[in-house]
C-alpha cells in the first residue's frame, strides 16, 4: 500500500530537478500524477529535462503519470492544466506548487517585464492553482497543498552589511518566497476546518539541479555540499499525507521535518543547525 494510492496529484515544474523527483516519488507511492511544466520534449528548453522524460521514468517504474504542458504564469493555462488533470484522473487530491522562475538581477537593473513574469510564476501561480483545486477539495472536506519555498526567503537582516552581501541579485526571488510562506499560513488557517492541509517546505541545503548548476549555486550535480533531491520529495510526501492536525500551516525545511517525524536519523542545514525564516518559527 502506498501513501497516495488512488489520489490525483498535480506537480508543477515537473520537467526537471526537485519537481521531477517529487513526481516520481508520489507516483511510486500510488499517486496518479499530472506533471505540469512548459518543457514537453528534450531540446525545448536549454536545460536538461522534460515532461516526456519524467513521465517515461514514472511509467517504466510501473507508476501512473500524464504530461500537461502549460505556462503557469497565465491564469487561463493554469485553469486548462487543472481541467486536463481532472479529465485524466478525477478530482484533485494533492497540489504541489513547485515551479519557479529565477532571474538574479539587482533591483536597479531589473527589467519590468521580467519582474512581472517572475512574480506571475513564483507567487501568482500558486494562488491561481490553489484556488482552482480548492473547488475539488473543499466540497469533499479533504486535500493537501504543498508549496515549495527556498532559503532565499530568509532576509539579510539589517545593516551594516559586508561587501559580499546583497550583490547576487536575489532580492525579488527572496521576497516572492517570503510572500509564499505568508500565503501558506494564511490559506492554511482559512481552509483548516474544511479538511484541507496547506504547508510549505524548503531545502535544508541547496539541491543540485540543472537550474542551480546554471545559476552557479552549486559546482555541479555531484557537489558534495548539496542535498539529494529525494529529501525534498520525501518531505513533500510527508506534508501531503500526514494528518492536517500534525502539519497544517507548517513552514519548514526538508531535513528538519524528516528528522522530526523519524524519516531520517540525522540532518544538517537550515532548520537544524541554523534558524530558518521567521514564518518557520511561528
Amino acid at each position: 500500500m502506498g501513501r497516495l494510492d488512488g489520489k490525483t496529484v498535480i506537480v508543477t515544474g515537473a520537467s526537471r530537478g526537485i519537481g521531477a523527483e517529487i513526481a516520481r516519488l508520489f507516483a511510486a507511492e500510488g499517486g496518479r500524477v499530472a506533471c505540469v511544466a512548459r518543457t514537453m520534449r528534450e531540446g525545448d528548453h536549454p536545460l536538461e529535462g522534460s515532461l516526456e522524460h519524467t513521465v517515461a521514468m514514472i511509467r517504466e517504474a510501473g507508476g501512473e503519470a500524464t504530461a500537461i504542458a502549460a505556462d503557469i504564469s497565465e491564469y487561463e493555462q493554469c485553469a486548462a492544466a487543472v481541467e486536463a488533470a481532472r479529465a485524466a484522473y478525477g478530482p484533485i487530491d494533492v497540489l504541489v506548487n513547485n515551479a519557479a522562475l529565477t532571474y538574479f538581477i539587482p533591483i536597479k537593473d531589473y527589467p519590468v517585464n521580467k519582474w512581472h513574469r517572475s512574480i506571475a510564476v513564483n507567487f501568482h501561480a500558486p494562488f491561481y492553482l490553489s484556488q482552482l483545486v480548492l473547488q475539488d477539495m473543499l466540497p469533499r472536506k479533504s486535500g493537501a497543498i504543498v508549496n515549495i519555498s527556498s532559503g532565499a526567503a530568509i532576509g539579510p537582516g539589517r545593516g551594516p552589511y559586508p561587501e559580499n552581501i546583497g550583490r547576487g541579485g536575489g532580492t525579488l526571488y527572496g521576497a516572492e518566497k517570503a510572500a509564499l510562506e505568508r500565503f501558506t499560513q494564511g490559506l492554511a488557517s482559512e481552509v483548516y476546518h474544511d479538511g484541507v492541509s496547506v504547508t510549505c517546505v524548503s531545502p535544508s541545503q541547496v539541491v543540485p539541479t540543472p537550474g542551480t548548476v546554471f545559476h552557479h549555486l552549486v559546482t555541479g550535480m555531484d557537489d558534495p555540499r548539496g542535498e539529494p533531491p529525494l529529501l525534498m520529495a520525501q518531505a513533500a510526501l510527508l506534508l501531503a499525507t500526514e494528518p492536517k492536525e500534525r502539519v497544517a500551516g507548517r513552514v519548514t525545511y526538508s531535513q528538519e521535518i524528516l528528522l522530526e517525524f523519524g524519516w531520517i536519523r540525522e540532518g544538517k542545514g537550515i532548520g537544524i543547525d541554523r534558524k530558518g525564516s521567521g514564518y518557520s518559527q511561528i
